[in-house]
């Protein structure tokens, strides 16, 4: 089972700077279990509308089987683990 974490983000975006140590965290700890995608959506606008992203930062949590879990807005890392076990990280 592959795990994706998908990180919609901006470099004017304040709350994704935010967003950005804890998810350097969970990867850290996590080392392998998942992969992580950034996404810039100022450059990667067709992936944003595709995901129908309208907030940052959003992250989407998908596996083999689709979408587990999408979050909008900073997320706290205990969020983002539940998840990514909901996944099968």
């Amino acid at each position: 089972m592959t795990v994706t974490l998908k990180d919609f983000y901006a470099d004017w975006c304040g709350p994704c700077k935010t967003q950005d140590p804890i998810l350097e965290e969970v990867e850290d700890d996590w080392e392998g279990r998942f992969e992580v995608e950034k996404i810039n959506v100022d450059e990667e606008q067709d992936v944003a509308n595709e995901y129908q992203v309208r907030s940052l930062p959003t992250l989407v949590i998908e596996n083999d089987d689709g979408i587990v879990e999408r979050f909008v807005g900073v997320t706290q890392r205990e969020d983002i683990e539940d998840a990514l076990e909901s996944a099968g990280a």
